[in-house]
């Protein structure tokens, strides 16, 4: 029955995600069968006893709640229209400068939120109908708040990257800071997709008013806290002050404080921002439960073992299984969400990428740089059907507008993977 038990695993799965079942309870059920039809019930119920609870009893797992709750008070502050505002300001006049604007508004609400759909909704609301008085091309002002909003996978805190740590047991710190490079260069990528779109068609994006160095400096104190945030939970972690355990109920707090001196906290919107954190956190924690429990079943069957034996097999390059494992994950984020991927393909791939010498740090970023990818193509996209709900716009003309940004994308994937230096240096240098 155990050599069967492998092809009915995965084509159980398969079948309860398409038919919607969440994915951590696909998991639990398809892992469970195959462990009852290669161990036994007796394997199968001590497993899923000790499993659970071990799988999340861990000092890192506070990370999760925390970092939810900081983008709950950063939503509640506000703070996502002064950083545009500052964008903006500075950079309004330049050809395309409020597409820019969007896009460096999305990086520094990623930095601080964490949330790529929050990120895409709280865009869609401020910076869209901006551009739009202004006279941009509707398709070029979605595109770039669609694709700005993925930012909050990458730049730290990222709930995927703390995901990925658990799910591949790697520190979550060195994560953290792996993603400031990458981050810097995707939010570099789209600044220079929107250049190359105006410059192809200037009327695209027409010039805004101008600004005076006055009105810059006061857009930039109302950024100010945000800058401060995020260099303050990211910096304790770089420079080994706090952990991100520590880190992460220190920008709590922060983002707390700033909402309360805002004066946007209320009782009613407490209660909201701890029910969706918690809400999240429960579905973070029944997808690394499932994870464990799969990859019982998956040394239980071999198949890890036997994936990297027949890769090795096939005398391929490392660079050329590299590509093919690209391809994969760019197929999977067309249809699945990066929790689900990551949850299913980490205990498979990561022996593998190891085995062939590359880091698993370097790794992790590179899944979600192309979980990135994921976000904006069909037919999942859950970006681009944010922004379109948002902006009560039809999906295919947001599809359409992020399309340049997508083969950007892939560019700025081949230069991490040419250059990985770009990702391990800084988590080389932390204390």
């Amino acid at each position: 029955m155990s050599g069967f038990a492998v092809p009915i695993v995965a084509g159980l799965l398969c079948l309860l995600l398409i038919l919607r079942i969440p994915v951590a309870f696909a998991i639990f059920l398809s892992a469970s069968l195959g462990l009852w039809m290669v161990a036994g019930p007796d394997v199968l119920m001590g497993i899923l006893q000790t499993t659970p609870v071990s799988a999340v009893a861990s000092y890192e797992f506070v990370t999760v709640p925390m970092f939810l709750l900081m983008a709950e008070f950063v939503i509640i502050s506000g703070i996502a229209d002064g950083i545009f505002r500052a964008a903006a300001a500075w950079v309004g006049r330049a050809p395309g400068g409020l597409a820019i604007a969007a896009a460096l508004a999305g990086a520094g609400f990623g930095a601080i939120s964490g949330s790529s759909t929050a990120a895409a909704a709280t865009l869609s609301a401020t910076s869209v109908p901006a551009m739009l008085r202004e006279g941009y091309e509707p398709r070029l002002s979605y595109g770039v708040v669609a694709i700005s909003g993925t930012l909050a996978m990458l730049i730290p805190p990222s709930v995927a990257m703390v995901l990925y740590g658990l799910i591949a047991d790697v520190s979550i710190g060195a994560m953290f800071v792996g993603g400031v490079i990458p981050g810097i260069l995707v939010a570099l990528t789209i600044i220079a997709t929107v250049l190359i779109l105006v410059r192809i068609d200037p009327a695209r994006a027409p010039r805004i008013q101008h600004y005076s160095m006055g009105q810059r400096i006061a857009a930039l104190r109302v950024a100010g806290p945000m800058v401060f945030l995020f260099m303050g939970v990211t910096g304790m972690i770089y420079s080994g002050v706090a952990t991100p355990t520590e880190a992460s109920a220190l920008g709590a707090l922060g983002a707390f404080a700033i909402a309360l001196v805002m004066g946007r906290i209320t009782g009613a919107g407490m209660m909201n921002a701890a029910y969706q954190a918690g809400k999240t956190t429960c579905m973070v924690l029944l997808v690394v439960m499932a994870a464990h429990v799969l990859a019982y079943f998956l040394v239980l069957t071999s198949v890890t073992d036997d994936l990297v034996a027949w890769v090795t097999g096939l005398g391929l390059p490392p660079w050329g299984v590299l590509i093919v494992i690209y391809l994969i994950y760019l197929v999977l984020g067309c249809f699945l969400d990066l929790a689900a991927i990551l949850v299913l393909t980490v205990p498979i791939v990561l022996p593998l990428v190891t085995a062939l010498g590359y880091d698993p740090i370097w790794f992790g970023v590179m899944i979600i740089v192309i979980g990135e990818v994921g976000l904006v193509t069909p037919p999942v996209g859950l970006n681009v059907f944010v922004v379109a709900r948002v902006t009560e716009q039809p999906v295919g003309e947001v599809f359409r507008g992020v399309a340049p940004h997508v083969l950007a994308h892939l560019v700025a994937i081949a230069l991490l993977t040419i250059f990985p230096e770009l990702v391990l240096w800084l988590p080389q240098t932390m204390n």
